[in-house]
């Protein structure tokens, strides 16, 4: 070896994680260091910055930061970074400067790679630190992404514009003028009570309730402004994230959300509020949705909403979020061809809600989706009078939604399926029927129907069937134990000796599913516990936290789902938005040797989660109907 790469190798082993190679690689790791000279306050690398070497500190200092410009950390003599771009997507994720003169060790990514794939305790120090491996594989999620980490509270503006109900439209226009406010929260000054269900905010009205709702219709000046305010208020708490808010306004398409702190409210957010911390056009995006007046206008917003995704992606949202705003997009078309279906066929004869199942209704849509739906119809429906205004309507949102990239269910959940499309008291009976009289092929097929949410219409006729199957579900053994039997019909790819399973001909030979091997058992499996646990909640990672509240799982079963979720999850989103970059059609089929070594150990200990999670579902819900303990 040449004088100068021993000097290097002599300086690699004496700190960690290099301390623990043999001579023999730490004299192969010296051979190929480049080495780089940075001047005191000079950038050492940009966020978003290709990058393939990790970096040692041979002398001197840096600083690490967060994109929003906050001091992450420094480091010195010794330290490594660089670590985490490598092992996700090869791009730089804090931005690194030098405070003082420093020189630094460059050591390629091929033989970083080769010290990961070889040397366990060199993969366990860059990989784990402190914290277990899946935790620390989707902990940076949290920790990048601003809207993850900021509160409601930080973006309201002002000090709420209040008024009571009771006022004339005249003199709410005069407040919000003398104000220069948008919107008015009207409230209910009677309800004081420190503990009251519902906050005091009981209503809101905008400039475009003023314009359509009062002016337009030529309203007398003193009429109440309770006569024209939003009574169905979407409000948010000030503690809830920036994140959420957005979602809540991509979920009900409003441009003023009123934040309450417990019971009383302290401000209201515009969409420009939100959109200042929101590097996406998702908001937009879902404007657009509304103001197109045809089929063919929505599908040509298909190219946007793939780019709202890789965005998404780029910037760093975690699997939640992005799901939840790809829903929201799936909603707002769904709620458009609705709209616009009405227009063409007329009113409704009788009320109707329209129910979004499966992935929607979960809010994990991502872009390689079909559509699953119903109808749920007044009990005032006839069908000799009726079924043929709401057949044709089914139709044009259905064939709507596969124009727009919502392909048709090949199982046949759809509104334009005639068992699909009955009044609400049918469908308690179906409930009920499945609850209480289980069969396990039939529950095979209607597993779907428990992930169900009301997105337009009397959006209260899903509320009501989700109150009777919390209250039913829990109380049937065996309903439970058939619904845990199908859940354990999908396995994980994990072999014997930890080895993936991959299929072994045909389309896909040499890759796996990730959505019908990953994230469906596990979705499956949580639907199961959040069943027999008289939980509401549809969203998977809400369902994992109302279990959590139960003492049915051991301590820090439900942050390794958690974890094995959201790893899982983040790399089938990477791969289809890879895709997507790179021209191809996205699909759910992962080859391993396209994932880097991060995301394949990890998926393995995911996988592992998964496994260990159905054998106890196995014990839990045994399939002579009792459960195991209670």
């Amino acid at each position: 070896m040449e004088v100068e790469q021993i000097e290097i190798r002599d300086q690699l082993r004496r700190h960690a994680p290099f301390d623990a190679l043999s001579e023999e690689v730490l004299n192969r790791v010296a051979s190929h260091v480049e080495i780089a000279y940075y001047r005191a306050g000079s950038t050492i690398l940009t966020f978003g910055q290709d990058i393939h070497h990790l970096y040692f500190v041979r002398s001197g200092a840096i600083e690490v930061y967060r994109r929003n410009g906050e001091l992450y950390n420094r480091l010195s003599e010794g330290a490594i970074f660089g670590q985490l771009g490598l092992m996700m997507n090869r791009r730089v994720r804090f931005p690194i400067s030098a405070i003082e003169d420093t020189l630094l060790y460059m050591i390629p990514e091929s033989i970083y790679q080769e010290l990961w794939e070889n040397e366990e305790e060199f993969a366990d120090f860059v990989e784990i630190e402190d914290r277990s491996r899946l935790r620390s594989a989707v902990e940076h999620q949290e920790k990048a992404n601003p809207l993850m980490t900021s509160r409601v509270r930080k973006i309201v503006p002002r000090a709420p514009v209040t008024a009571p109900g009771s006022v004339s439209i005249q003199e709410a226009a005069r407040i919000m003028t003398d104000e220069q406010a948008s919107s008015l929260v009207i409230i209910d000054p009677d309800n004081t009570a420190p503990n009251a269900e519902r906050p005091r905010v009981i209503g809101i009205i905008t400039d475009r309730d003023m314009r359509s709702r009062a002016l337009a219709k030529g309203l007398p000046l003193d009429t109440p402004v309770r006569d024209i305010m939003s009574q169905e208020l979407v409000y948010i708490q000030a503690d809830n994230f920036v994140f959420e808010a957005m979602l809540t306004m991509l979920r009900h398409n409003v441009h003023h959300l009123p934040v309450v702190d417990r019971d009383e409210p302290v401000g209201v957010i515009a969409l420009s509020d939100v959109v200042k911390h929101e590097s996406q056009s998702g908001l937009y995006l879902v404007r657009n949705i509304h103001h197109q007046t045809s089929v063919i206008g929505i599908k040509r917003l298909l190219g946007d909403i793939r780019a709202t995704f890789v965005r998404m992606v780029n910037e760093d949202a975690n699997s939640h979020m992005i799901g939840a705003a790809m829903a929201g997009i799936g909603r707002s078309i769904s709620q458009r061809l609705l709209e616009l279906a009405e227009q063409e066929l007329g009113p409704p004869p009788v009320p109707y809600c329209f129910m979004a199942l499966g992935s929607m209704a979960r809010d994990e849509q991502l872009i390689v989706t079909d559509q699953d739906n119903a109808l749920v119809l007044d009990d005032s429906f006839e069908p000799e009078k009726h079924d043929e205004y709401f057949r044709q309507l089914a139709k044009f949102v259905s064939d709507g939604l596969d124009a727009c990239g919502y392909t048709y269910c090949t199982g046949g959940i759809m509104a334009t399926n005639d068992d699909w499309r009955q009044p609400l008291r049918v469908w308690k009976e179906y409930f009920t029927h499945w609850i209480d009289e289980p069969d396990p092929k039939a529950l095979l097929n209607s597993n779907i129907f428990f992930d169900l949410d009301g997105i337009y219409g009397k959006t209260q006729f899903t509320e009501i069937l989700k109150e009777l199957v919390a209250e039913k579900a829990s109380k049937s053994p065996k309903f439970l134990a058939h619904m845990a039997s199908n859940a354990l019909n999908r396995k994980p790819p994990l072999g014997f000796f930890r080895t993936f399973v991959m299929e072994q001909d045909g389309e896909h030979k040499n890759t796996f599913n990730l959505k019908r091997r990953g994230t469906a058992p596990l979705s499956d499996l949580i639907r199961v516990h959040a069943l027999a646990c008289q939980s509401k909640a549809q969203n998977t990672f809400d369902r994992i936290n109302a279990i959590a509240e139960t003492a049915l799982l051991a301590d820090g079963v439900a942050d390794n789902l958690r974890d094995a979720l959201e790893l899982i999850a983040m790399v089938r989103i990477r791969h289809q938005a890879l895709a997507i970059e790179n021209g191809r059609e996205p699909d759910n089929n992962i080859n391993p040797e396209a994932l880097t070594s991060f995301e394949r150990r990890n998926l393995k200990d995911a996988f592992q989660v998964i496994s260990n999670a159905q054998k106890f579902l196995r014990y839990r819900y045994p399939s002579g109907g009792s459960p195991a303990f209670q």
